[in-house]
């Protein structure tokens, strides 16, 4: 019985790792059509539960208590703290919103994805669980980048009516193909494409490419997928996507790649004193890294929004952030930081943030933005959000909320590097990505406000178990 439980609950994870591609799936129950974070994954994930608790009262396998768990655990008491003093608050209702309906709306979010991080810890103890959890996971990748190749056929070709590709994905998204001709996978909008591949799948692929560790027989996939993962992101044409991978890489390189960065510094400076055939190598190598990114800069720089980076003259901040279009963003950033001026230390209840954002708009952006005149029509339903995850902590659970939360952020970091002390070339591998996704997320926090994702709880709960499955086996 417990060796097919063991079976039936591999399958399930298998499941949700397949599905995580798809976060705006359409067909879910008791939902507006404002709800747009639903992940596919939550299904198998809504199976797999009740048979994690079964095998924990059981305790077969006996479980490796975390340490994690500890300030997360006071993360989710202090938050359900906060929301319940927020009562004493009570905004007034706003657009048919109340707000014991938004926070308890908002911590349903947050303990889905707390199911994600706890479901990751369970399910992965060793070296075999996690190469399961990754051969599934690339096969989740697989079926993104091959949509997402369709739309780029759709898009650029003309081989497939855009009319019947968007009736194909509106068969399980929310959202139809983007106009502006942008990739958008599997997943909702291309920011939120550019969000997995910064954060769970170009983390994997890039760590096992920087630790010569392989996760499949074939030499070359890993490479492939890493090179059409790249292509995809920038066919996003995501800035924050492009910048948070840019700078996860720079950062894990710097830390963990140091020994890798000598010994090819190392090879290229030799080649110079060597055979013609050696120098014309690493000519041809200069020229191609020179065209790959000029390459790419020609090709971003086909998007208007793109080019306006560098291109605008404004001569202020806040214009400059308006015309690049990221003025929306910090205008509701900005209101959110509204609330936890009043309320600076337990914040006015998670969920709640919404209700102090538009009164307390900058001017700029009401005279400005286009966007934020439609959301001030007084026939506009629309509930607003932060758009920053650490604007909306600061602003509904405070200043002690917001501490616990790096407090959580930094333990898992913390058992991330252990993982090197195990001197594997697997728990190496597991390190880096891990550290790369960590600076990932931390970057991608900036452009979004979502408890419920599952890229910010799935990397961290895969190596959270198993750094705490080593570490118990350690201490005994």
């Amino acid at each position: 019985m417990n060796l097919s439980l063991n079976k039936f609950m591999r399958i399930l994870w298998a499941a949700v790792m397949v599905a995580i591609p798809v976060t705006s799936f359409r067909w879910f129950p008791f939902l507006g059509d404002s709800t747009l974070v639903r992940p596919l994954a939550v299904y198998p994930l809504a199976l797999l539960l009740p048979l994690i608790f079964v095998q924990w009262l059981r305790e077969k396998p006996k479980l490796n208590w975390a340490g994690v768990l500890i300030p997360l655990g006071a993360l989710v008491l202090f938050i359900v703290t906060a929301t319940s003093f927020g009562l004493v608050i009570d905004p007034l209702p706003m657009r048919g919103q109340t707000y014991t309906g938004r926070t308890i709306r908002a911590l349903a979010t947050l303990f889905i994805g707390l199911a994600f991080f706890i479901s990751a810890i369970w399910m992965n103890r060793n070296e075999n669980d996690l190469r399961f959890t990754l051969r599934w996971l690339f096969v989740g990748l697989c079926l993104n980048l091959a949509w997402s190749g369709l739309q780029a056929v759709t898009f650029y070709t003309g081989l497939l009516k855009k009319e019947m590709v968007t009736q194909w994905q509106l068969a399980f998204s929310m959202r139809e193909l983007v106009r502006t001709n942008r990739i958008s996978g599997l997943s909702y909008e291309p920011a939120w494409l550019a969000g997995q591949l910064a954060t769970v799948f170009i983390p994997i692929l890039f760590a096992a490419i920087l630790t010569n560790f392989r996760l499949t027989r074939q030499r070359w996939l890993e490479p492939a997928l890493l090179a059409l993962s790249m292509l995809t992101l920038l066919a996003t044409y995501s800035r924050g996507g492009l910048f948070t991978v840019i700078a996860a890489a720079g950062l894990t390189f710097l830390f963990l790649g140091r020994d890798v960065i000598r010994a090819v510094w190392n090879w290229f400076i030799s080649g110079f004193r060597g055979r013609a055939y050696d120098i014309a190598l690493r000519a041809g190598l200069i020229v191609t890294v020179i065209g790959v990114f000029l390459g790419a800069f020609l090709f971003l720089s086909q998007k208007v929004f793109f080019r306006r980076l560098w291109e605008t003259r404004a001569s202020s901040l806040s214009e400059y952030i308006v015309t690049i279009n990221a003025g929306s963003r910090g205008a509701y950033a900005a209101g959110a930081f509204a609330a936890f001026e009043d309320h600076p230390l337990t914040g006015v209840g998670l969920g709640a943030s919404g209700f102090y954002i538009y009164q307390n708009l900058p001017d700029w952006a009401q005279t400005k933005l286009t966007e934020i005149s439609r959301q001030l029509d007084p026939g506009n339903r629309s509930y607003p959000n932060p758009k920053n995850l650490y604007a909306r902590l600061l602003a509904e659970t405070g200043l002690i909320g917001f501490f616990l939360y790096f407090a959580f952020q930094f333990y898992i970091l913390g058992d991330m590097l252990c993982l090197l002390r195990f001197k594997e070339s697997w728990t190496r591998f597991a390190a880096v990505a891990g550290v790369f996704a960590w600076v990932a997320i931390t970057f991608y926090n900036f452009t979004q406000d979502s408890l419920t994702t599952p890229n910010i709880w799935l990397i961290p709960g895969i190596l959270v178990g198993i750094s705490a499955a080593l570490q118990s086996k350690t201490d005994h």
